[in-house]
């Protein structure tokens, strides 16, 4: 009888599963041994060498049913990862390295162009389809799972809704009629580029750069997870919106040209600011303070999420609470923004990472084109609407740029645009009403995506 043993690696160099197959037809059953049997005096014994296929044969005696043929087969996968997904320490290395690179890229022309978030998406999907790193490993889900929710409060302390109705005044209005904008936007450009290549996710999808073109990419984030877009077309969205993005502001900047700068200086941003602690000193208390209300919010919105069963449902819900929270407690809230937000741009790059690490590059390059054309169509009606009816109702350009600028880009592109033009009574309502669209824009996209878009 003959028996030939086909093992192939899991795990680790030291256990290795084995089928056994015999002439009489035994059923397959597996076992995992650790070292060659002492037992196998009349086998030769087999030595595991870095050579792929290693074959012993031992013959004792003239009986040829005595005879013995003992084949090893040990493959090694070569896409095993330089760090592997069991090396904690090595990942999060890793994670926060592309994150950190990320932050300090925005310092140099091409990544201020291409924005840090869509460098931590690149260097990260580079990583992994190159097997530096993994493509799935524990830490991700530590990730998802736990720092991007903390990062939401952390970004929302100043999302006090009474300041931004008072504060922002006509601008607001301008910022809502941008919303409206873009949610016809989405709809006409799911008409004419549907993605049905994507499936199922393609009207996620689309509800999820709805949200981005309202709020901010924290919500494009919330309402990915929420609706359960796959990682590899979340990565290629983000990585075709990004692009976008860049072309709208330079086209805004270029119809913002001839708006002359203002005379004087506001001084609405004092309002923005909170007593820094003296001496420049480190504030310690305040990001200590930030971080466990923070996790007392994400506590809350999760136990609220699974308490009614909303699948999806624990961003939204951390969202709503946050959101209370500020407009109810509007100066103890304002005291923890700077260091809440400095936190959350830090976690907020280590997710991007993740995102492009979890892609396929071939995927990504295969997706990106028909998202690149929805949100190419989506962007172009947006600017249409806010400017043809803007016109219409005698909203001032100067406002309708810069709305438009927070609806695309969020707060921090928003003060970017009024700051470099100049327009400095309108820093702190452009920051609000950024703000505001991300306070409100992971509900508007599920509402639009479940309700709309699903059954287009």
């Amino acid at each position: 009888m003959e028996i030939h043993l086909l093992p192939s690696l899991r795990t680790t160099p030291h256990s290795f599963q084995l089928s056994y197959f015999s002439s009489r037809q035994i059923p397959t059953r597996l076992s995992t041994i650790t070292s060659i049997p002492h037992n196998l005096s009349s086998a030769s014994k087999t030595f595991l060498s870095p050579s792929p296929l290693i074959t012993t044969t031992t013959t004792k005696g003239k009986n040829h049913n005595s005879n013995r043929s003992v084949t090893a087969r040990w493959s090694l996968s070569n896409n095993a990862p330089l760090i592997s997904p069991n090396d904690h320490w090595g990942t999060w290395t890793a994670l926060f390295a592309t994150g950190a690179f990320g932050i300090w890229s925005e310092k140099t022309k091409i990544g201020s162009t291409l924005s840090g978030a869509l460098v931590s998406i690149l260097v990260g999907l580079a990583a992994s389809n190159l097997g530096i790193i993994a493509n799935e490993a524990p830490a991700y889900s530590v990730v998802l799972g736990f720092l991007l929710p903390l990062a939401v409060p952390l970004l929302l302390f100043r999302a006090d809704l009474r300041r931004v109705i008072k504060s922002t005044g006509t601008l607001l209005l301008a910022f809502l009629l941008g919303a409206v904008a873009t949610t016809v936007g989405t709809a006409v450009a799911y008409v004419l580029v549907p993605m049905r290549s994507l499936g199922q996710d393609s009207w996620k999808i689309a509800a999820a750069l709805m949200g981005r073109h309202i709020g901010g990419a924290v919500n494009y984030v919330a309402i990915s997870e929420a609706l359960g877009v796959s990682p590899s077309v979340l990565a290629a969205g983000l990585a075709a919106d990004n692009v976008i993005c860049a072309v709208y502001f330079t086209t805004l900047f270029a119809l913002a040209s001839k708006i002359p700068p203002e005379d004087s200086k506001s001084t609405d941003d004092v309002a923005m600011d909170v007593d820094s602690e003296p001496g420049n000193k480190l504030p310690v208390l305040r990001m200590a303070t930030a971080l466990a209300v923070s996790f007392a919010i994400c506590k809350t919105g999760t136990f609220l999420a699974k308490y009614f069963g909303i699948q999806g449902g624990t961003l939204p819900a951390i969202t709503a609470i946050v959101v209370i929270l500020a407009t109810a407690f509007p100066k103890q809230s304002a005291y923890l923004a700077p260091s809440g937000e400095a936190m959350a741009l830090i976690l907020m790059q280590v997710f991007f990472a993740v995102i492009g690490a979890n892609g396929n590059i071939w995927n990504v390059i295969n997706t990106a084109p028909s998202i690149f054309m929805f949100a190419l169509v989506q962007i172009a009606v947006h600017l249409a609407v806010i400017l043809g009816f803007g016109k219409l109702f005698r909203f001032d350009l100067k406002l309708l740029l810069l709305a438009s600028n927070a609806n695309v880009g969020g707060p921090t592109t928003a003060c970017g645009m009024a700051t470099a033009k100049g327009w400095s009574s309108m820093v702190v309502p452009g920051i609000l009403a950024g703000i505001f669209g991300i306070a409100i824009a992971t509900f508007l996209g599920i509402a639009f995506g479940v309700k709309v878009l699903k059954y287009m």
